[in-house]
């Protein structure tokens, strides 16, 4: 064992603290928006492939649909996001205790946080940072959920830490990688925690020794802190079905549009990564819609609050007039807040909003009741028909079973 303690030893001490029911009734909330997040993509082409996955359980097939129409939770300081990774790996080892599995989620969500907000820009211009720390935060998870000691801890993360990847690759072509990249964390993690729990060691130093994590993946890692907290209070809910980059504008419009129209030339002003993601005037698919800045507003400026209606096929072609009417431009004042705020300014007919913070962040957030609402609107667009048996498993219940059983009934 080494002399000095590693970073990961350091986490692995860290996440042994005690999680208390103010924060499990938290990770309710975060679980039925993943749910809910599932059930929305119900009725895509990824979900049509993945019923045919045979060797799969219910909940592995979910895995790959959590985050597939880009209303799943996120991060902001990492940058990424925790649960379309988390809550396939509780629910695939869970047992028969609830409290258990929201134990396991938070420890899952608090690695996961820790590890990629050590990321810096040259980490994330290259690499999916869900990817690269879900792995750690799903190995974290899986090693609640079969009660491993701080040193068996260890040696998941640095089993998992070892084989963390995820290239940006597939953000330039049609293709799913994105989602596998999900899977892929997931199912390494808990398979990391597995093997460590058996006897197979990884290395300790896997972030910052020779050779490791930074020295390969990072040109000038940020150093990792402790929160006194759980840091899933941190991360935030996505109401709008778009890239997270292109919330702040959507919101600022929406307020521009409450004090009066939005025609014209309309002028969006945010932080450089939101122009790098979401600059796209001309999207053919419903994902480039999604990452689409001129796009999300000019749903705004048509239609008003966006909805899963609005990022069709349809919609796309129907809204090109108006996307030809939205520039968008870098505003270094917004730069320098990011990663730590998401901002924006809208601009149209002589009127400005400037929003620092987006709808769904801690300093605005989404009350239990919107998450409520946000998760059966998932529900309904996805053609299920049991919102209140998911609702109330979620939020009341105390057998994850009941929440694999509705994955079931809808995969």
């Amino acid at each position: 064992m080494p002399q000095q303690h590693s970073l990961t030893e350091r986490l692995a001490q860290h996440l042994l603290r005690d999680v208390d029911q103010a924060v499990r009734t938290k990770a309710r909330l975060h679980l039925l928006d993943w749910l809910g997040c599932v059930a929305g993509a119900k009725g895509s082409r990824l979900a049509l492939t993945v019923r045919f996955m045979d060797d799969e359980s219910a909940v592995m097939r979910a895995a790959w649909l959590g985050n597939a129409l880009e209303m799943d939770d996120v991060h902001r300081a990492s940058i990424l996001h925790p649960g379309p990774v988390i809550w396939p790996t509780v629910l695939a080892g869970a047992g028969e205790s609830m409290d258990a599995l929201l134990d396991a989620a938070v420890r899952g969500y608090e690695a996961t946080i820790a590890i990629g907000a050590t990321f810096d820009a040259f980490h994330y211009a290259r690499f999916h940072n869900t990817a690269t720390a879900g792995v750690f935060g799903a190995a974290a998870a899986s090693a609640s959920l079969n009660g491993c000691d701080a040193d068996v801890t260890v040696l998941a993360l640095g089993l998992a830490g070892s084989v963390a990847g995820g290239l940006w690759r597939m953000r330039h072509e049609t293709v799913d990688a994105k989602q596998w990249h999900v899977v892929h964390a997931a199912t390494t993690g808990m398979a990391a925690a597995r093997y460590a729990s058996r006897g197979i060691s990884g290395p300790w130093y896997i972030l910052e020794g020779d050779q490791g994590f930074y020295a390969a993946m990072a040109a000038a890692a940020k150093p990792m802190t402790f929160a006194r907290g759980w840091r899933i209070a941190e991360v935030s809910f996505k109401p709008w079905a778009a890239c997270r980059h292109a919330h702040p504008a959507i919101d600022a419009a929406l307020e521009l549009k409450q004090s009066g129209s939005l025609d014209g030339p309309i002028a969006i002003e945010t932080y450089g990564d939101a122009l790098i993601f979401c600059d796209n005037r001309f999207p053919v698919r419903p994902h480039d819609a999604k990452f689409s800045l001129q796009h999300c507003v000019a749903v705004v400026a048509e239609r008003g609050v966006p909805t899963l209606d609005d990022f069709t096929p349809e919609s796309i072609l129907a809204l090109a007039q108006a996307r030809s009417r939205v520039a968008v431009s870098e505003d270094e004042s917004f730069t320098a807040r990011f990663p730590d705020h998401y901002g924006a300014r809208v601009t149209a007919g002589g009127r400005s909003v400037e929003l620092i913070d987006t709808r769904g962040d801690p300093e605005r957030p989404l009350a239990r009741d919107g998450v409520i609402a946000k998760a059966r609107e998932l529900m309904a667009w996805g053609g299920v028909d049991n919102a209140d048996e998911a609702v109330a498993a979620c939020l009341e219940g105390d057998d994850p079973r009941a929440v694999i059983a509705v994955l079931e009934s809808w995969l």
